[in-house]
C-alpha cells in the first residue's frame, strides 16, 4: 500500500516532469542534454587563447573544476527526479523551479544555472575578439543607451557593483534591450520571481571571484574593462537577430 506521503512525493514528481520534460525551447536555447544527463561542453578555443587579458589557469580551473562541479551536481539532482526524462532542455528545468520537489530545487537552481551561464559565457568570449558590436545590434544599443561607450559604462557598472558574487547581463526583454545584474547563478531566464529580473542573455560577465581572482586579485574593475578585448560581438549579434522578436 502506498502511503499519503509517498502519493504527495509521488505526485509532486509527476508534475515536475510534465512541466519540464517536453525540452520547449529549442533553437534558443544553448544547451540540451542527452535523456536527464548534463555534460561539460569543451572550450571553443585553447585554455590560453583570451590572453593576456583571461590567463590559462584562471580558464583551466574556471572551467574544468567550477563548471564541471555546476554539471556533475545537477546530474546528481536530476538523478532524484526519476519521472523526468527523454530529450531535457536546461532552460526548460530553469524556467519552471517551482513544480520541482523540495528537495532538489535549490540544487536544479544553483547548479543547473551555473551549467547554463557558463555555456553561454564560454561562447560570448573569443580570440582577438573586442572591437564595437555588429550591425543592427549597435544601432540598438545606440538607440537603449546613447552609445556604445555608454552602454559600456553602465554594464560595468552593473558588474562592479554586484556585491558578493553573481553576474552583469546585456539582455533583449520583449524586443527590447536592458542591463541587469543576478545573484549567485541566477539567470535572467528564470524571470522576475525567481531572479528579479528577465530576458535572454546576449552577453554576460561572470563576476565571482573565481573568474578573476587569479590574474587580478580584488581589483574586479580592472577584470572588467579587460573583458572588453574578449567579447565576442558576432555571437552577441547573431542571438540579439534571433532573439529580438
Amino acid at each position: 500500500m502506498m502511503t499519503r506521503r509517498q502519493a504527495i512525493k509521488t505526485t509532486a514528481l509527476a508534475t515536475a516532469a510534465a512541466a519540464i520534460a517536453p525540452a520547449v525551447i529549442g533553437q534558443n536555447n544553448p544547451v540540451v542534454a542527452n535523456p536527464s544527463v548534463f555534460t561539460l561542453p569543451p572550450l571553443p578555443y585553447a585554455l590560453d587563447a583570451l590572453e593576456p587579458h583571461i590567463d590559462a589557469r584562471t580558464m583551466d580551473i574556471h572551467h574544468g573544476k567550477h563548471h564541471k562541479a555546476y554539471v556533475d551536481n545537477l546530474n546528481k539532482a536530476i538523478a532524484q527526479m526519476p519521472g523526468v526524462g527523454g530529450s531535457l532542455a536546461i532552460e526548460s528545468l530553469l524556467q519552471n523551479l517551482n513544480p520541482l520537489p523540495d528537495n532538489v530545487r535549490t540544487a536544479v537552481r544553483n547548479n543547473g544555472g551555473g551549467h547554463f551561464n557558463h555555456s553561454l559565457f564560454w561562447q560570448m568570449m573569443k580570440k582577438n575578439g573586442g572591437g564595437e558590436p555588429k550591425s543592427e545590434l549597435t544601432k540598438a544599443i545606440e538607440a537603449n543607451f546613447g552609445s556604445v561607450a555608454l552602454f559600456k559604462e553602465s554594464f560595468a557598472k552593473a558588474a562592479t557593483s554586484r556585491f558578493g558574487s553573481g553576474w552583469a547581463w546585456l539582455v533583449v526583454n520583449k524586443g527590447k534591450l536592458e542591463i541587469v545584474s543576478t545573484a549567485n547563478q541566477d539567470s535572467p531566464i528564470m524571470g522576475k520571481e525567481s531572479a528579479g529580473c528577465e530576458g535572454q542573455p546576449l552577453l554576460g560577465l561572470d563576476v565571482w571571484e573565481h573568474a578573476y581572482y587569479l590574474k587580478y586579485q580584488n581589483k574586479r574593475a580592472d577584470y572588467i574593462a579587460a573583458w572588453w578585448n574578449v567579447v565576442d560581438w558576432d555571437f552577441a549579434a547573431e542571438r540579439y537577430a534571433k532573439l529580438k522578436g
